[in-house]
């Protein structure tokens, strides 16, 4: 993709891009503007550049920049080595009005394991750096968790049939957004908790690509990553009650772990089950298991918030 066209396809949403319940775009056109995002532009060696999409908040989402850095990580490796890891931090807000550079340092290249380093730059500083581990496919011993007994997400709501009006006019910057990723939620959504009062410290939706995906790996991957920071910290609002833009509350993410464990497809339909085992010192740890409908463990995500109630 040329950088014209990209910029292009991330500046906005064509009025034909099919609407939800509550008037927020989705499907293919918006699924499409995320692959865009995702498709870096080399601009030397080990070097990369991405780019924002015109509408977004104040600073850029998390999982948007831990899309684009394992992109790049993943631009350096053979393409028969897999991301089976990935360790992360969010080091300074980032600037969705500029553009992101990614440098990738080739750490090792080793008969089974690639390892690569990248940081993310924006006006001249490091806002998020992360490390990703690749490996031939090897065969070993097998075991994996069960998932749990949920509701079928044809069985579920549609995000758009669960925001109403009132909520639409006060989350209207999370309710509002162009929605690549269609989520539906097994348990209360925490902006929904903040009106019923606190629950336990669980989130579970499914979630898929809200269209059809190219048949790259990589791109199943680095989806994931993008969808894995989307809900995760919202186990921890639902145990107090709170939620993002209301109460006072001030959060972002500090640092991100996945580990990929089997093959999947990030345009069908995937459990996230999230948990947070603890929140203290202002800050709030989550953790979250992904499952394919057949029940099979594919990943496994770690991450740390901040997560400050003001006076």
């Amino acid at each position: 993709m040329t950088e014209a066209a990209r910029i292009a396809a991330t500046a906005g949403i064509s009025v034909e891009a099919p609407r939800a319940a509550d008037g927020v775009p989705h499907g293919q056109p918006v699924l499409d503007r995320l692959v865009a995002l995702l498709d870096l532009e080399k601009i030397e060696e080990d070097i990369f550049r991405g780019v924002s999409p015109k509408q977004s908040s104040l600073r850029v989402f998390g999982g948007q920049v831990a899309g684009q850095a394992l992109v790049a990580a993943g631009r350096t490796v053979p393409p028969e080595r897999g991301v089976h890891s990935l360790h992360a931090y969010f080091i300074r807000p980032g600037d969705p009005s500029v553009p992101i550079v990614y440098e990738v340092d080739r750490i090792r290249d080793g008969r089974s394991f690639t390892t690569r380093r990248v940081v993310a730059v924006q006006h001249g500083k490091p806002i998020f750096a992360l490390s990703a581990s690749f490996q031939l496919v090897e065969a070993g011993v097998e075991h994996a968790e069960e998932m749990p007994v949920v509701p079928a997400p044809e069985d579920l709501p549609t995000q758009g049939e669960l925001v109403t009006e009132e909520l639409r006019a006060k989350f209207a910057n999370i309710t509002t957004r162009p929605r690549p990723i269609d989520v539906r939620y097994v348990t209360e959504p925490a902006w929904v908790s903040r009106e019923t009062g606190p629950r336990d410290a669980r989130n579970q939706v499914w979630m898929r690509a809200d269209g059809k995906l190219p048949d790259d790996p990589l791109l199943h991957v680095c989806v994931l990553a993008y969808a894995s920071d989307m809900t995760l910290l919202d186990s921890i609002l639902a145990r107090h009650g709170v939620y993002w833009g209301t109460d006072n509350v001030l959060g972002a993410s500090l640092d991100h772990a996945m580990w990929f464990h089997r093959p999947f497809r990030a345009d069908e339909w995937v459990l996230y089950d999230c948990a947070s085992p603890s929140a203290s010192g202002g800050r709030g740890l989550a953790t979250g298991r992904f499952f394919t409908q057949d029940g099979t463990l594919v990943a496994t995500v770690v991450q740390e918030g901040l997560l400050r109630i003001l006076d």
